[in-house]
Protein backbone atom coordinates (compact mmCIF):
# COMPACT_ATOMS: atom_id res chain seq x y z
CA UNK A 1 0.00 0.00 0.00
CA UNK A 2 1.54 3.77 -0.81
CA UNK A 3 2.49 5.94 1.91
CA UNK A 4 0.36 8.53 1.52
CA UNK A 5 2.21 10.70 4.35
CA UNK A 6 6.10 10.15 2.99
CA UNK A 7 6.84 13.04 5.34
CA UNK A 8 6.14 11.45 8.55
CA UNK A 9 7.62 8.38 10.84
CA UNK A 10 5.17 5.38 10.56
CA UNK A 11 5.72 4.61 14.22
CA UNK A 12 5.50 8.31 16.03
CA UNK A 13 3.05 9.73 13.31
CA UNK A 14 5.88 12.66 13.38
CA UNK A 15 6.65 14.85 10.86
CA UNK A 16 10.95 14.31 10.13
CA UNK A 17 12.83 17.39 11.21
CA UNK A 18 15.99 17.74 12.94
CA UNK A 19 18.12 16.18 15.72
CA UNK A 20 16.02 12.96 17.48
CA UNK A 21 13.44 13.05 14.52
CA UNK A 22 16.00 13.27 11.20
CA UNK A 23 15.03 10.23 9.25
CA UNK A 24 17.48 7.13 9.03
CA UNK A 25 17.50 3.84 6.74
CA UNK A 26 17.98 0.23 8.34
CA UNK A 27 19.47 -2.11 5.95
CA UNK A 28 16.35 -4.12 4.91
CA UNK A 29 15.25 -0.70 3.78
CA UNK A 30 12.87 0.95 6.06
CA UNK A 31 12.92 4.26 7.13
CA UNK A 32 12.24 5.91 10.60
CA UNK A 33 12.70 8.47 12.96
CA UNK A 34 16.19 8.34 15.08
CA UNK A 35 14.33 8.92 18.15
CA UNK A 36 11.94 5.67 17.09
CA UNK A 37 15.34 4.00 15.90
CA UNK A 38 16.60 3.98 19.81
CA UNK A 39 13.89 3.23 21.53
CA UNK A 40 13.70 0.00 19.56
CA UNK A 41 17.09 -1.13 20.46
CA UNK A 42 17.31 -4.22 22.87
CA UNK A 43 20.10 -6.08 23.76
CA UNK A 44 22.32 -4.68 20.87
CA UNK A 45 19.37 -5.28 18.10
CA UNK A 46 17.04 -3.46 16.66
CA UNK A 47 13.77 -4.71 14.92
CA UNK A 48 12.06 -3.32 12.27
CA UNK A 49 8.56 -2.13 12.99
CA UNK A 50 7.46 -2.89 9.22
CA UNK A 51 8.87 -6.25 8.62
CA UNK A 52 10.58 -7.50 11.87
CA UNK A 53 13.63 -8.03 10.55
CA UNK A 54 16.75 -7.97 13.19
CA UNK A 55 19.66 -5.39 13.09
CA UNK A 56 22.81 -5.18 15.21
CA UNK A 57 22.64 -1.92 16.68
CA UNK A 58 23.63 0.25 19.62
CA UNK A 59 22.37 3.63 18.69
CA UNK A 60 20.05 4.93 15.54
CA UNK A 61 23.58 7.07 14.67
CA UNK A 62 25.03 3.84 13.05
CA UNK A 63 22.90 4.13 10.65
CA UNK A 64 22.82 6.55 7.39
CA UNK A 65 20.43 9.20 7.36
CA UNK A 66 18.13 9.14 4.58
CA UNK A 67 18.63 12.49 2.59
CA UNK A 68 16.57 11.34 -0.31
CA UNK A 69 13.99 11.65 2.21
CA UNK A 70 15.09 15.06 3.36
CA UNK A 71 15.19 16.10 -0.24
CA UNK A 72 11.76 14.68 -0.98
CA UNK A 73 10.66 16.56 2.08
CA UNK A 74 12.02 20.18 1.33
CA UNK A 75 10.42 19.74 -2.17
CA UNK A 76 6.86 18.56 -0.87
CA UNK A 77 7.04 21.73 1.56
CA UNK A 78 8.11 23.74 -1.31
CA UNK A 79 5.54 22.69 -3.88
CA UNK A 80 2.30 22.33 -0.83
CA UNK A 81 -0.87 23.84 -2.53
CA UNK A 82 -3.07 26.41 0.31
CA UNK A 83 -5.85 25.02 0.62
CA UNK A 84 -8.92 26.56 -1.90
CA UNK A 85 -6.37 27.83 -4.17
CA UNK A 86 -5.52 26.24 -7.37
CA UNK A 87 -2.58 25.58 -8.88
CA UNK A 88 -1.85 28.36 -12.07
CA UNK A 89 -1.92 26.34 -15.23
CA UNK A 90 1.60 26.31 -16.90
CA UNK A 91 1.32 28.60 -20.10
CA UNK A 92 1.50 26.42 -23.23
CA UNK A 93 4.43 27.23 -25.35
CA UNK A 94 3.52 27.76 -29.01
CA UNK A 95 6.33 26.72 -31.54
CA UNK A 96 8.52 29.33 -32.83
CA UNK A 97 7.69 30.16 -36.06
CA UNK A 98 9.83 31.18 -38.93
CA UNK A 99 12.20 29.03 -38.72
CA UNK A 100 13.01 25.61 -40.41
CA UNK A 101 12.35 22.46 -39.78
CA UNK A 102 15.94 21.38 -39.82
CA UNK A 103 16.99 24.48 -37.71
CA UNK A 104 13.84 23.58 -35.47
CA UNK A 105 15.71 20.57 -34.89
CA UNK A 106 18.81 21.83 -34.00
CA UNK A 107 16.78 23.82 -31.58
CA UNK A 108 15.39 21.03 -29.71
CA UNK A 109 18.36 19.02 -29.73
CA UNK A 110 20.34 22.04 -27.87
CA UNK A 111 17.16 22.38 -25.32
CA UNK A 112 17.24 18.60 -25.18
CA UNK A 113 21.49 18.83 -24.07
CA UNK A 114 20.31 22.14 -21.66
CA UNK A 115 17.77 19.93 -20.10
CA UNK A 116 20.14 16.93 -19.72
CA UNK A 117 22.38 19.14 -17.89
CA UNK A 118 19.60 20.66 -15.54
CA UNK A 119 18.49 17.18 -14.52
CA UNK A 120 22.77 16.23 -13.84
CA UNK A 121 22.96 19.75 -12.12
CA UNK A 122 19.98 19.00 -9.75
CA UNK A 123 21.14 15.58 -9.07
CA UNK A 124 24.41 16.84 -8.15
CA UNK A 125 23.19 19.43 -6.22
CA UNK A 126 20.69 16.97 -4.52
CA UNK A 127 24.12 14.74 -3.56
CA UNK A 128 26.33 17.76 -2.04
CA UNK A 129 23.24 18.50 0.05
CA UNK A 130 23.36 14.96 1.32
CA UNK A 131 27.12 15.44 1.85
CA UNK A 132 26.82 18.57 3.27
CA UNK A 133 24.37 16.89 5.98
CA UNK A 134 26.70 14.43 6.69
CA UNK A 135 29.82 16.41 7.05
CA UNK A 136 27.54 18.32 9.54
CA UNK A 137 26.69 15.53 11.60
CA UNK A 138 30.04 14.56 11.13
CA UNK A 139 31.06 17.40 13.05
CA UNK A 140 28.86 17.26 15.56
CA UNK A 141 29.96 13.76 16.37
CA UNK A 142 33.53 15.23 16.59
CA UNK A 143 32.01 17.68 19.02
CA UNK A 144 30.91 15.18 21.32
CA UNK A 145 33.83 13.21 21.15
CA UNK A 146 36.05 16.29 21.76
CA UNK A 147 33.84 16.62 25.12
CA UNK A 148 33.92 12.98 25.97
CA UNK A 149 38.39 13.17 25.68
CA UNK A 150 38.02 16.04 27.44
CA UNK A 151 36.41 13.94 30.31
CA UNK A 152 38.64 11.60 30.04
CA UNK A 153 41.62 14.08 30.02
CA UNK A 154 40.10 15.53 33.51
CA UNK A 155 39.66 12.24 35.13
CA UNK A 156 43.11 11.93 34.49
CA UNK A 157 44.13 15.35 35.89
CA UNK A 158 42.27 14.69 38.68
CA UNK A 159 44.40 11.23 39.24
CA UNK A 160 47.31 12.90 38.91
CA UNK A 161 46.43 15.15 41.26
CA UNK A 162 45.67 12.65 43.97
CA UNK A 163 48.86 11.04 42.87
CA UNK A 164 50.65 13.78 43.28
CA UNK A 165 49.51 14.74 46.94
CA UNK A 166 49.72 11.46 47.89
CA UNK A 167 53.22 11.51 46.77
CA UNK A 168 54.12 14.45 48.94
CA UNK A 169 52.60 12.86 51.95
CA UNK A 170 54.83 10.11 51.45
CA UNK A 171 57.65 11.48 50.97
CA UNK A 172 57.20 13.75 54.19
CA UNK A 173 56.73 10.30 56.21
CA UNK A 174 60.03 9.10 54.42
CA UNK A 175 62.01 11.91 55.94
CA UNK A 176 60.11 11.79 59.45
CA UNK A 177 61.20 7.59 59.26
CA UNK A 178 64.56 8.19 58.15
CA UNK A 179 64.75 11.20 61.15
CA UNK A 180 63.68 8.42 64.02
CA UNK A 181 65.78 5.59 62.24
CA UNK A 182 69.32 7.41 62.44
CA UNK A 183 67.92 8.87 66.08
CA UNK A 184 67.41 5.60 67.33
CA UNK A 185 71.19 4.51 65.91
CA UNK A 186 72.02 7.06 68.18
CA UNK A 187 70.86 5.82 70.90
CA UNK A 188 72.61 2.50 70.03
CA UNK A 189 75.77 4.25 70.26
CA UNK A 190 74.94 6.40 73.34
CA UNK A 191 74.23 3.08 75.12
CA UNK A 192 77.42 1.88 74.60
CA UNK A 193 79.38 4.15 75.99
CA UNK A 194 77.27 5.16 79.34
CA UNK A 195 79.75 5.31 82.35
CA UNK A 196 77.18 6.20 85.34
CA UNK A 197 73.80 6.37 86.81
CA UNK A 198 72.84 9.48 86.01
CA UNK A 199 74.21 8.48 82.33
CA UNK A 200 72.15 5.59 82.06
CA UNK A 201 68.88 7.38 83.46
CA UNK A 202 69.10 10.35 80.98
CA UNK A 203 70.07 7.93 77.77
CA UNK A 204 66.93 5.99 78.50
CA UNK A 205 64.94 8.48 78.84
CA UNK A 206 66.02 10.08 75.95
CA UNK A 207 65.68 6.46 73.61
CA UNK A 208 62.21 5.88 75.35
CA UNK A 209 61.07 9.43 73.79
CA UNK A 210 62.67 8.21 69.99
CA UNK A 211 61.25 4.99 70.33
CA UNK A 212 58.00 6.65 71.05
CA UNK A 213 57.54 8.71 68.22
CA UNK A 214 59.20 6.12 65.66
CA UNK A 215 55.97 3.74 67.40
CA UNK A 216 53.73 6.49 66.20
CA UNK A 217 55.34 7.21 63.09
CA UNK A 218 54.57 3.34 62.38
CA UNK A 219 50.82 3.39 63.70
CA UNK A 220 50.63 6.08 61.11
CA UNK A 221 51.97 5.02 58.20
CA UNK A 222 49.70 2.10 58.68
CA UNK A 223 46.79 4.33 58.76
CA UNK A 224 47.40 6.39 56.02
CA UNK A 225 48.96 4.50 53.14
CA UNK A 226 48.16 3.23 50.79
CA UNK A 227 45.04 5.93 50.39
CA UNK A 228 42.71 4.15 48.80
CA UNK A 229 40.98 6.59 46.74
CA UNK A 230 43.93 7.26 45.03
CA UNK A 231 44.48 3.99 44.57
CA UNK A 232 41.25 3.10 43.22
CA UNK A 233 41.08 6.28 41.11
CA UNK A 234 44.47 6.05 39.29
CA UNK A 235 43.66 2.32 38.47
CA UNK A 236 39.89 2.75 37.05
CA UNK A 237 41.11 5.86 35.50
CA UNK A 238 43.94 3.75 33.57
CA UNK A 239 42.39 0.66 32.78
CA UNK A 240 39.21 3.10 31.25
CA UNK A 241 41.95 5.66 29.10
CA UNK A 242 43.68 2.58 28.19
CA UNK A 243 40.53 0.62 26.85
CA UNK A 244 39.63 3.67 24.92
CA UNK A 245 43.05 3.66 23.17
CA UNK A 246 42.58 -0.58 22.68
CA UNK A 247 39.28 0.08 20.64
CA UNK A 248 40.52 3.09 18.52
CA UNK A 249 42.33 2.34 15.29
CA UNK A 250 46.92 2.49 15.47
CA UNK A 251 46.46 4.88 11.93
CA UNK A 252 44.98 8.56 11.78
CA UNK A 253 43.70 10.25 8.56
CA UNK A 254 47.45 11.83 8.12
CA UNK A 255 49.14 8.82 7.79
CA UNK A 256 46.62 6.26 6.33
CA UNK A 257 46.61 4.82 2.77
CA UNK A 258 44.61 6.73 0.11
CA UNK A 259 41.32 4.78 -0.26
CA UNK A 260 39.92 4.21 -3.63
CA UNK A 261 37.20 6.26 -4.53
CA UNK A 262 35.75 3.47 -7.30
CA UNK A 263 33.64 4.05 -10.35
CA UNK A 264 33.78 7.99 -11.17
CA UNK A 265 30.09 7.40 -11.92
CA UNK A 266 29.24 6.54 -8.39
CA UNK A 267 27.30 9.40 -6.35
CA UNK A 268 28.81 11.22 -4.05
CA UNK A 269 27.48 9.15 -1.29
CA UNK A 270 28.02 6.33 -2.44
CA UNK A 271 32.25 7.20 -2.44
CA UNK A 272 31.60 8.06 1.17
CA UNK A 273 30.03 4.89 1.87
CA UNK A 274 32.76 3.39 0.69
CA UNK A 275 35.58 5.21 2.69
CA UNK A 276 33.96 5.01 5.49
CA UNK A 277 33.05 1.02 5.21
CA UNK A 278 36.93 0.91 4.49
CA UNK A 279 38.02 2.38 7.35
CA UNK A 280 36.02 1.20 9.94
CA UNK A 281 35.74 -2.10 8.99
CA UNK A 282 38.38 -3.82 11.23
CA UNK A 283 39.80 -6.65 11.33
CA UNK A 284 40.21 -9.42 14.26
CA UNK A 285 41.44 -12.81 14.44
CA UNK A 286 40.39 -16.06 15.69
CA UNK A 287 42.16 -15.74 18.87
CA UNK A 288 40.70 -12.93 19.71
CA UNK A 289 37.50 -14.40 19.70
CA UNK A 290 38.93 -17.56 21.77
CA UNK A 291 41.31 -15.01 24.65
CA UNK A 292 38.04 -12.83 25.06
CA UNK A 293 39.87 -10.05 26.50
CA UNK A 294 37.58 -7.47 27.89
CA UNK A 295 37.87 -5.16 25.19
CA UNK A 296 37.02 -7.77 22.26
CA UNK A 297 33.88 -8.94 24.96
CA UNK A 298 32.66 -5.20 25.25
CA UNK A 299 32.86 -5.59 21.05
CA UNK A 300 30.92 -8.14 20.92
CA UNK A 301 28.24 -7.62 23.39
CA UNK A 302 27.49 -4.31 21.23
CA UNK A 303 26.89 -6.68 18.24
CA UNK A 304 29.95 -4.80 16.68
CA UNK A 305 32.00 -8.30 15.97
CA UNK A 306 30.50 -10.15 12.43
CA UNK A 307 31.99 -13.07 10.42
CA UNK A 308 32.34 -12.25 6.62
CA UNK A 309 32.24 -14.13 3.50
CA UNK A 310 33.01 -13.09 0.05
CA UNK A 311 31.28 -14.81 -2.97
CA UNK A 312 30.39 -13.82 -6.66
CA UNK A 313 27.47 -12.20 -5.40
CA UNK A 314 29.05 -9.83 -3.11
CA UNK A 315 29.71 -9.98 0.82
CA UNK A 316 27.60 -11.45 3.51
CA UNK A 317 27.76 -11.04 7.02
CA UNK A 318 27.22 -12.76 10.30
CA UNK A 319 26.26 -12.15 13.50
CA UNK A 320 28.55 -13.55 16.66
CA UNK A 321 26.63 -13.13 20.11
CA UNK A 322 27.46 -14.15 23.33
CA UNK A 323 24.74 -14.99 25.86
CA UNK A 324 25.34 -16.60 29.17
CA UNK A 325 29.06 -17.22 28.35
CA UNK A 326 28.55 -18.73 25.61
CA UNK A 327 29.33 -17.76 22.02
CA UNK A 328 27.06 -18.09 19.00
CA UNK A 329 27.94 -17.93 15.36
CA UNK A 330 24.22 -16.65 13.06
CA UNK A 331 23.48 -17.25 9.96
CA UNK A 332 25.52 -15.04 6.65
CA UNK A 333 22.38 -13.21 5.23
CA UNK A 334 22.60 -11.28 2.18
CA UNK A 335 23.13 -7.63 3.88
CA UNK A 336 25.98 -4.47 3.85
CA UNK A 337 28.79 -4.80 6.64
CA UNK A 338 27.38 -1.79 9.46
CA UNK A 339 30.18 0.73 9.93
CA UNK A 340 32.60 0.66 12.84
CA UNK A 341 31.76 -3.49 12.36
CA UNK A 342 34.89 -5.60 13.40
CA UNK A 343 35.39 -8.47 10.88
CA UNK A 344 36.40 -11.78 10.62
CA UNK A 345 36.63 -14.40 8.05
CA UNK A 346 33.73 -16.83 8.36
CA UNK A 347 35.65 -20.10 6.86
CA UNK A 348 38.13 -19.02 9.91
CA UNK A 349 35.30 -18.72 12.17
CA UNK A 350 33.72 -22.34 11.22
CA UNK A 351 37.53 -23.60 11.77
CA UNK A 352 36.74 -23.23 15.10
CA UNK A 353 34.31 -25.80 15.72
CA UNK A 354 35.06 -29.13 17.38
CA UNK A 355 34.11 -31.93 14.79
CA UNK A 356 33.79 -34.36 17.84
CA UNK A 357 31.26 -32.47 19.62
CA UNK A 358 28.59 -30.02 16.73
CA UNK A 359 26.45 -27.74 19.09
CA UNK A 360 23.80 -25.96 16.10
CA UNK A 361 20.76 -24.11 17.48
CA UNK A 362 17.45 -22.70 16.01
CA UNK A 363 15.71 -19.63 17.58
CA UNK A 364 12.08 -20.55 16.83
CA UNK A 365 9.56 -17.49 17.01
CA UNK A 366 5.79 -16.80 16.12
CA UNK A 367 2.99 -14.05 16.62
CA UNK A 368 5.83 -11.41 15.97
CA UNK A 369 8.02 -12.52 18.33
CA UNK A 370 10.93 -15.19 19.31
CA UNK A 371 10.05 -17.24 21.57
CA UNK A 372 13.16 -19.67 22.57
CA UNK A 373 16.65 -20.82 21.57
CA UNK A 374 16.90 -25.34 20.65
CA UNK A 375 20.02 -26.57 20.85
CA UNK A 376 21.25 -29.70 18.81
CA UNK A 377 24.42 -31.43 19.59
CA UNK A 378 24.70 -33.41 16.17
CA UNK A 379 26.18 -36.47 15.84
CA UNK A 380 30.13 -36.34 14.42
CA UNK A 381 31.48 -37.27 11.17
CA UNK A 382 28.29 -37.51 9.84
CA UNK A 383 27.13 -36.28 5.93
CA UNK A 384 23.76 -35.31 7.33
CA UNK A 385 25.25 -33.35 10.55
CA UNK A 386 27.04 -31.78 7.74
CA UNK A 387 24.61 -30.25 5.86
CA UNK A 388 22.63 -29.44 9.55
CA UNK A 389 25.54 -27.59 9.80
CA UNK A 390 25.70 -26.02 6.36
CA UNK A 391 21.92 -25.03 6.21
CA UNK A 392 22.36 -23.37 9.77
CA UNK A 393 25.55 -21.21 8.67
CA UNK A 394 24.25 -20.38 5.57
CA UNK A 395 27.91 -20.72 3.56
CA UNK A 396 26.41 -22.30 0.78
CA UNK A 397 23.68 -19.31 0.56
CA UNK A 398 20.92 -21.36 0.94
CA UNK A 399 20.16 -21.02 5.17
CA UNK A 400 16.80 -22.57 7.89
CA UNK A 401 16.68 -18.80 8.56
CA UNK A 402 12.84 -17.80 7.58
CA UNK A 403 11.92 -20.94 6.96
CA UNK A 404 8.47 -22.09 8.44
CA UNK A 405 7.48 -25.52 10.72
CA UNK A 406 5.31 -27.43 8.06
CA UNK A 407 3.29 -30.02 10.11
CA UNK A 408 2.71 -32.19 13.11
CA UNK A 409 2.12 -35.61 12.99
CA UNK A 410 0.81 -37.88 15.83
CA UNK A 411 -0.12 -34.79 18.09
CA UNK A 412 -0.38 -36.04 21.79
CA UNK A 413 0.75 -39.40 20.69
CA UNK A 414 3.52 -41.28 21.45
CA UNK A 415 5.90 -40.44 18.54
CA UNK A 416 5.16 -37.12 18.46
CA UNK A 417 6.84 -35.10 15.92
CA UNK A 418 7.54 -31.74 13.85
CA UNK A 419 8.34 -31.19 10.48
CA UNK A 420 10.41 -28.09 8.80
CA UNK A 421 13.20 -26.79 6.99
CA UNK A 422 12.36 -26.39 3.44
CA UNK A 423 14.78 -23.64 2.58
CA UNK A 424 13.50 -24.00 -1.28
CA UNK A 425 9.63 -23.41 -1.35
CA UNK A 426 9.17 -23.42 2.34
CA UNK A 427 5.88 -25.29 1.79
CA UNK A 428 7.35 -28.81 2.33
CA UNK A 429 7.99 -29.49 -1.74
CA UNK A 430 11.27 -28.34 -1.66
CA UNK A 431 14.64 -29.22 0.50
CA UNK A 432 16.47 -30.93 -1.83
CA UNK A 433 20.23 -32.32 -0.42
CA UNK A 434 23.55 -29.82 -0.43
CA UNK A 435 25.60 -32.69 -0.29
CA UNK A 436 25.96 -35.61 -3.23
CA UNK A 437 26.29 -38.28 -1.18
CA UNK A 438 24.18 -38.58 2.34
CA UNK A 439 25.29 -42.23 2.96
CA UNK A 440 26.96 -42.94 6.28
CA UNK A 441 26.62 -44.83 9.80
CA UNK A 442 23.36 -42.90 11.65
CA UNK A 443 21.76 -44.34 14.91
CA UNK A 444 18.44 -45.53 15.73
CA UNK A 445 16.56 -43.85 18.40
CA UNK A 446 12.89 -43.69 20.17
CA UNK A 447 13.36 -40.79 22.76
CA UNK A 448 12.18 -37.41 22.69
CA UNK A 449 14.74 -34.92 21.33
CA UNK A 450 15.80 -37.22 18.28
CA UNK A 451 16.84 -35.15 15.15
CA UNK A 452 16.47 -36.78 11.91
CA UNK A 453 16.07 -36.50 8.17
CA UNK A 454 12.81 -36.65 6.40
CA UNK A 455 12.17 -39.59 4.70
CA UNK A 456 15.46 -41.71 3.23
CA UNK A 457 18.68 -40.52 2.74
CA UNK A 458 18.22 -39.61 -0.88
CA UNK A 459 15.15 -38.14 -2.72
CA UNK A 460 14.45 -34.04 -3.48
CA UNK A 461 13.50 -33.25 0.43
CA UNK A 462 15.74 -34.84 2.65
CA UNK A 463 17.07 -31.33 3.42
CA UNK A 464 13.87 -30.67 5.72
CA UNK A 465 14.31 -32.07 9.54
CA UNK A 466 12.27 -33.96 11.59
CA UNK A 467 11.99 -33.25 15.50
CA UNK A 468 9.98 -35.73 17.93
CA UNK A 469 8.53 -34.09 20.84
CA UNK A 470 7.56 -37.25 22.32
CA UNK A 471 9.28 -40.65 23.01
CA UNK A 472 8.49 -43.87 21.08
CA UNK A 473 6.42 -46.87 22.32
CA UNK A 474 9.06 -49.37 23.98
CA UNK A 475 11.36 -50.94 21.19
CA UNK A 476 10.04 -48.83 18.21
CA UNK A 477 12.98 -46.44 16.98
CA UNK A 478 13.59 -44.32 14.15
CA UNK A 479 16.21 -44.25 11.77
CA UNK A 480 18.68 -41.93 10.51
CA UNK A 481 18.89 -40.02 13.58
CA UNK A 482 21.85 -37.82 13.31
CA UNK A 483 21.12 -35.42 16.96
CA UNK A 484 19.66 -34.99 19.95
CA UNK A 485 18.08 -31.24 21.47
CA UNK A 486 20.00 -30.86 24.58
CA UNK A 487 18.12 -27.59 25.07
CA UNK A 488 15.20 -26.09 24.15
CA UNK A 489 12.96 -28.71 23.60
CA UNK A 490 10.29 -27.57 25.65
CA UNK A 491 10.25 -24.62 23.02
CA UNK A 492 9.64 -26.97 20.13
CA UNK A 493 6.77 -28.57 22.53
CA UNK A 494 5.03 -24.85 23.18
CA UNK A 495 5.38 -24.56 19.07
CA UNK A 496 3.66 -27.88 18.38
CA UNK A 497 0.90 -26.70 20.33
CA UNK A 498 0.28 -23.60 18.56
CA UNK A 499 -2.83 -23.18 16.92
CA UNK A 500 -1.34 -22.87 13.72
CA UNK A 501 2.26 -24.85 13.36
CA UNK A 502 2.84 -23.15 9.73
CA UNK A 503 3.05 -19.58 12.12
CA UNK A 504 6.30 -20.87 13.34
CA UNK A 505 9.39 -19.46 11.92
CA UNK A 506 13.30 -20.46 12.34
CA UNK A 507 13.65 -16.62 13.32
CA UNK A 508 17.46 -17.23 12.69
CA UNK A 509 19.76 -20.26 13.01
CA UNK A 510 23.45 -20.94 13.36
CA UNK A 511 26.17 -22.32 15.22
CA UNK A 512 27.81 -22.29 18.93
CA UNK A 513 31.43 -21.89 18.81
CA UNK A 514 33.64 -22.89 21.81
CA UNK A 515 35.18 -20.32 23.95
Amino acid sequence: MMDNKPEECSVCFNDYGDNQLRPRTLPCGHTFCSQCIDNAIKNGQVTCPSCRAQHAATAATQFPISYGMEALIRKLKGIEVVPGETVPAKPIKTPARGIGKKLRSLVQEQKSIISSLITSCEEVLSQLGEYRGQLGDWKTHHLQLQDRLYALVEQNKSAMKLLELEDTSVVDMTTQGEEGKTQLQAMLGSLDTVNTLQEVDTTIDTADECSTKVEDWLQKCQELFPNVKTVHTSVKVQETIREALEMTTTETGATADPVHLGDSASSIMNKVQEITGQIHQKQLTVEDLRRMSEPVKRLVEAGRVLAVQEDQDGRRSARITLQDGQLYLHSLPRQPTPAHAHTLQESEVVGMLDPSCTLVFLDLGWAGSTRGRVTIRLTPDTPLARQFVLLCTGQRGHTYRNTKLLRVVDKGQPGERVRGGDYESNDGKGGAPMLPDLQGRYRRSGQAGAVRALGGLEGPRCAQFVITTRDLPDGVQWSNVFGDVVSGLDVVRAAVNHSDITEVIVVDCGVVLPL
